[in-house]
């Protein structure tokens, strides 16, 4: 009858003792899963308000998809790359690619408009239909924390409009493209390709 009642004691008491283990561990699982941070790479963990209606967004809404961020201006010799950026976005939406416009008027002061003018044009003129968001600033010490992560990840920061970054689906930097590399350029699209 002892023995019957120490097996007895001991299966109570051994899932007590798991049971406690686990709960100790349990609210930092929880909290871990309901902060955005615990399932979003470092270099996603900004927030832009968007272009359109200067609504706040979380980069984070795009982890796990591969990420083409490109800083933009409406009045530059390179600004026809809108065309062939939605292009890219058309095409390649349905695997998990993204383009990301960042309007910026750090260079020549080529993009001088405000929001609601800079979404017109991009819209009207190009059929941008990729996520743009508000102007930024995306070199030297002003830079926002997004740029100044992406130029510390490849050792290049813009040095024109249409720069592009690709990001791959693991929030990895995994590229820098200059303001020349058309959107169908064969290395930026394999590049792509072999991050989709």
């Amino acid at each position: 009858m002892s023995v019957i009642t120490t097996h007895l004691r001991h299966a109570t008491l051994l899932p007590l003792a798991l049971g406690g283990l686990l709960l100790g561990h349990a609210p930092a699982m929880a909290q871990a899963n309901a902060t955005p941070a615990s399932s979003c790479p470092a270099i996603l963990q900004h927030s832009f308000n968007r272009l359109q209606d200067e609504a706040p967004q979380t980069l984070c809404q795009y982890a796990g998809k591969v990420l083409l961020v490109v800083n933009t201006a409406s009045y530059c010799g390179f600004t026809g790359q809108y065309e062939g950026l939605e292009a890219l976005h058309a095409k390649y939406q349905a695997r998990g690619l993204v383009v990301l416009g960042f309007p910026s008027n750090d260079f020549g002061q080529q993009e001088p408009g405000s929001s609601k003018e800079i979404a017109d044009f991009c819209f009207n003129t190009y059929g941008v239909k990729f996520p743009m968001f508000s102007k930024s600033v995306v070199r030297g010490p002003q830079a926002s924390p997004l740029y100044t992560a992406l130029a510390k990840a490849t050792g290049q920061s813009p040095q024109w409009n249409f720069h592009k970054y690709l990001i791959d689906r693991n929030g990895k930097v995994v590229g820098g493209f200059a303001s020349k590399v058309e959107p169908n350029s064969p290395g930026l699209v394999a590049a792509i390709e072999k991050a989709l």
